[in-house]
């Protein structure tokens, strides 16, 4: 008998369609029907171990034990990450590329692409009191994609960004597709890659001339363990892995202001901001709300862990939809309730809505402080800049679609601007 005939077999022959029925539970409902924190499936026609919680967090993000080098589908690299990016990178060659994405990304850094972004919230109000209503997430988008095209420092047209914002939209919303959400993603990091490849071209001719110190002239002459710069066109990847990021917080946005809606007394704490309730507020949010599914990686040497034994080169997945709604983690997980963040201890295994482990040398996003900061700066706005009604709407989501967002991509109407007290 087999080791792992100990452990939960998800008995059958193809689970791909399962997947997409059950979406964001697919795991954590296997979990709570064997009551074991891992099973075994199959996933496009391949054995795969699935986990879920914080031990199973510590044991997956173990470098000496799981590698992400061929890990992720190229139908994702395709669309989210970028072929060969730094999410699918291993070893010393990903924590050097790492640690240049955490320099670029430091709290000062974070401060200023927060200040933009009021910059541009502010700048919309008077346009949208001559608007009958405005759909959050479209606005969201645009204002994001301006805001981190300035900070980096990538010339953008005024004319051109809603076009962009839309490519770095398309870019997530077609990573968990198929049909034609898939091919717009596609065809959506075609588009931008070749935008931000001729503009890497000319920084390093000299054509035009970034501002020093700035995040397209680092990535354009940032240069790899050996010396040697990026090619352009991994260069423009890269670039992406910024841009995209932050487009993509348009999707945490449109959940706090759905969260602001749905539980109105969290409205007046905000405005008071007693106990840096605004900063407990947008952790909830990140927790309680879908945005990340589940991670994949591959084991790199045979082990054995709670009675299941990892074979080299198994797909292993990770819960982090599940492990942020655990029970044996979280109290009462399905209940919205900020406070709980008041004596969060800050572990990495616990709270992974963007991945977990150690931002610095493992793969947790990089942009994870950034994601807070935007979010607590458009929570700021929507609260304490301006006044608006919530018509009527199908804010409904589904958790079978990846990534998932309100129906109707939240309407807001009846836009005026605050009076100051």
């Amino acid at each position: 008998m087999s080791i792992n005939d100990q452990i939960p077999n998800d008995k059958t022959l193809e689970s791909g369609l399962a997947l997409m029925r059950d979406g964001y539970l697919f795991i954590k409902n296997r979990v709570d029907r064997y009551q074991s924190d891992l099973f075994q499936t199959r996933l496009l026609m391949q054995k795969v171990i699935c986990m879920s919680g914080k031990e199973a967090a510590e044991i997956f993000y173990d470098t000496d034990r799981f590698q992400r080098y061929n890990a992720t589908p190229k139908r994702v690299q395709k669309t989210l990450f970028g072929v060969n990016a730094i999410q699918s990178m291993d070893g010393e060659a990903h924590i050097h590329r790492k640690r240049f994405f955490m320099s670029l990304m430091k709290p000062q850094q974070q401060k200023r692409l927060s200040q933009l972004t009021m910059e541009q919230w502010q700048a919309l109000i008077n346009k949208w009191g001559n608007t009958k209503k405005v759909v959050l997430f479209d606005e969201a988008k645009v204002i994001l994609c301006r805001a981190v095209c300035q900070w980096t420092g990538v010339p953008l047209n005024a004319c051109e960004a809603k076009e962009r914002a839309d490519d770095f939209g398309a870019m997530v919303d077609g990573f968990g597709a198929i049909g034609t959400r898939y091919w717009e993603g596609k065809n959506a990091r075609t588009r931008a890659e070749k935008w931000l490849k001729n503009i890497i071209d000319d920084v390093r001719s000299g054509k035009l001339k970034p501002e020093e110190g700035s995040v397209l002239q680092a990535i354009a002459f940032y240069k790899e363990l050996n010396g040697s710069q990026l090619d352009g066109q991994m260069a423009a990847v890269e670039l992406i892995n910024v841009l995209r990021p932050v487009v993509a917080v348009s999707i945490f946005i449109v959940f706090a202001a759905l969260a602001l809606y749905e539980h109105p007394e969290c409205k007046e704490k905000i405005q008071s901001n007693s106990e840096n309730y605004l900063e407990m507020f947008v952790q909830e949010v990140r927790r309680c709300y879908p945005f990340t599914p589940f991670i994949g990686a591959r084991v790199r040497n045979d082990f054995v862990w709670n009675h299941c034994q990892f074979k080299k080169g198994m797909l292993v997945l990770l819960d982090i939809y599940g492990s942020d709604h655990d029970s044996q983690i979280w109290e009462n997980p399905y209940e919205f309730r900020p406070e709980r963040f008041s004596d969060w201890n800050g572990g990495l295994y616990e709270f992974m809505p963007q991945g977990g482990g150690d931002p610095a040398n493992g793969h947790r996003c990089p942009g994870e402080g950034i994601t807070v900061e935007l979010m607590k700066t458009s929570m700021d706005f929507l609260v304490n800049k301006i006044e608006y009604t919530v018509p009527d709407q199908d804010l409904s989501y589904s958790l079978n679609r990846f990534p998932t967002l309100p129906k109707s991509g939240f309407i807001i109407d009846n836009i005026r601007r605050k009076p100051k007290a």
